[in-house]
C-alpha cells in the first residue's frame, strides 16, 4: 500500500499573511521619519536599481502608464500591462515617464518581438528599459524557461523579473534560466480563483519563507506577488524574505488606473478584475477558449480618487513596521523580524 504521508511535501501547515503577526521589540527608532524605504539592488546583469521596492501589478486598470507616472514620485515601480503599445510608451516617456520605475511586461511572446518592442522605444526616445517583467500563470512550463534563456542572450544588459512559481524548485528553475528576480504567487491574489478552479496554490507567506534560501543560493531577487490586503502585509512579506512586493487589489479603484466608473446607490465604483477572468479574456482574447476556464473574478471597487493617499498610507504603515522592529530600513526587516502564529 502507498503511504498516504508521501502525498504531502511537508508536515508543516502553510501560512498566509493573516495567520501571523509581527512581534514588537525594543527599538532605538524613535520616529517614522528616521526610517529609509530606499533600497539598492545590483542585478546579475549589472543593472543598478534604487528606490522603494514595491511594484504595481501588470493588470488592467492597475499597471497603466498613468499609474507609473504617479508612482514614480514615490520611487515605486509599475509593471506596465503587456497590452500597452510601444507608441503609448513613447508618448508617456516624452511626458516624463522614468524607466527606472516603469517596467515593460510580456507573456509567452516571441523573443524577437520583445527585442524589437524594446528597441523601438529606445530608438524613439533614447530611454532604455532597465528591467522587464515576464508574466505567465504557470512559470514551471518548459517553454517559459527557454524563452528566458533566449532573451538573456538577445538582451543581456536588461534585467528580467519572471514568474510565477511558488516553490524552491521553481526558483531554481527560473534562476538557472537566467532571471534576475523570481515572481512568487499562485492562487493568492484577491481576484484570482486558480486555487478554486484547479486546486493548485500555495499560501503566500509560506511561499516566501520556503523560497528565500533558494533565492539566495541561485542569486536572484524574490518578488512576492499576491495577498497584500493592507499595509501591514508589506512588513510581513519583507520580514519573510521578499526583496520586492507586487501589489494589485490595494491599488484598484484609483483614477490613474482608468477603469470605467459605475454609480450604484449614490456611490461611484470602478471595475477591477483578474487577468484570467472572463472579463479579461473577453477584453483581450475575444472570449474564453473552449479548452480552458476562467481563473479570476470581476468586482466593483469604490472609487478612491488619486492614488497618492493610498500610497502614503501604505508607506506610513511600512515605516511603522520598521519602528516596531527596530529597523532603520527595509533590508533590516528580514534580519530582525519575527512572527507569531495567531
Amino acid at each position: 500500500m502507498t503511504n498516504k504521508q508521501n502525498k504531502f511535501v511537508s508536515d508543516e501547515r502553510k501560512l498566509g499573511f493573516n495567520d501571523v503577526y509581527l512581534v514588537p521589540q525594543f527599538s532605538k527608532i524613535n520616529s517614522r521619519k528616521s526610517v529609509s524605504l530606499t533600497t539598492k539592488f545590483i542585478l546579475k546583469t549589472g543593472v543598478v536599481w534604487q528606490g522603494t521596492p514595491i511594484i504595481a501589478s501588470n493588470m488592467d486598470y492597475i499597471g497603466t502608464l498613468e499609474m507609473a507616472s504617479s508612482l514614480q514620485r514615490f520611487e515605486i515601480c509599475t509593471a506596465v500591462s503587456k497590452f500597452v503599445s510601444a507608441e503609448d510608451w513613447i508618448n508617456q516617456i516624452d511626458l516624463g515617464l522614468n524607466m527606472q520605475y516603469a517596467f515593460p511586461t510580456f507573456g509567452l511572446d516571441n523573443k524577437n518581438y520583445i527585442s524589437d518592442y524594446l528597441n523601438h522605444i529606445y530608438d524613439s526616445t533614447g530611454h532604455k528599459a532597465k528591467i522587464i517583467v515576464l508574466d505567465v500563470p504557470n512559470g514551471y512550463i518548459d517553454h517559459f524557461a527557454s524563452l528566458i534563456s533566449d532573451l538573456k542572450s538577445l538582451i543581456p544588459d536588461v534585467g528580467i523579473f519572471a514568474g510565477n512559481v511558488v516553490t524552491p524548485e521553481g526558483v531554481e528553475l527560473l534562476g538557472n534560466a537566467g532571471v534576475d528576480g523570481v515572481k512568487l504567487g499562485i492562487g493568492s491574489g484577491s481576484v484570482c480563483t486558480t486555487s478554486i478552479e484547479t486546486g493548485v496554490g500555495y499560501p503566500q507567506l509560506s511561499a516566501i519563507l520556503d523560497c528565500a534560501q533558494s533565492a539566495k543560493t541561485n542569486n536572484v531577487l524574490l518578488i512576492s506577488d499576491g495577498g497584500i490586503n493592507a499595509s501591514g502585509d508589506l512588513g510581513k512579506a519583507f520580514v519573510a524574505g521578499s526583496d520586492f512586493i507586487m501589489v494589485g487589489g490595494i491599488l484598484s479603484g484609483h483614477s490613474e488606473g482608468g477603469a470605467p466608473t459605475v454609480t450604484e446607490n449614490g456611490k461611484e465604483y470602478r471595475l477591477y478584475y483578474g487577468m484570467s477572468s472572463e472579463e479579461a479574456m473577453n477584453t483581450h482574447y475575444d472570449g474564453i477558449a473552449e479548452y480552458r476556464t476562467a481563473e479570476g473574478i470581476s468586482k466593483l471597487v469604490e472609487n478612491k480618487g488619486p492614488v497618492d493617499n493610498t500610497i502614503r498610507q501604505m508607506l506610513g504603515g511600512l515605516r511603522s513596521s520598521c519602528t516596531y522592529l527596530n529597523c532603520q530600513n527595509i533590508t533590516e526587516l528580514s534580519e530582525k523580524g519575527q512572527f507569531i502564529k495567531i
